[in-house]
């Protein structure tokens, strides 16, 4: 699924940068190499994140 169509960001894209210690959207966007733009995505970006760092 596609997180952000300005950055072309799909969902596997956060949940990496996320296991990779991304603890919001906008550090998972910078691990990425970009940032948001239009911001329509950061709250679906952050419930990913949410979702892989929360304990199994």
């Amino acid at each position: 699924m596609v997180v952000c169509v300005c950055n072309a960001i799909r969902e596997r894209d956060v949940r990496e940068a996320a296991r990779g210690g991304a603890n919001s959207a906008c550090q998972a966007y910078r691990a990425l190499g970009c940032q948001a733009k239009c911001g329509q995505c950061v709250p679906f970006a952050r419930a990913i994140i949410d979702a892989e760092r929360a304990p199994a």
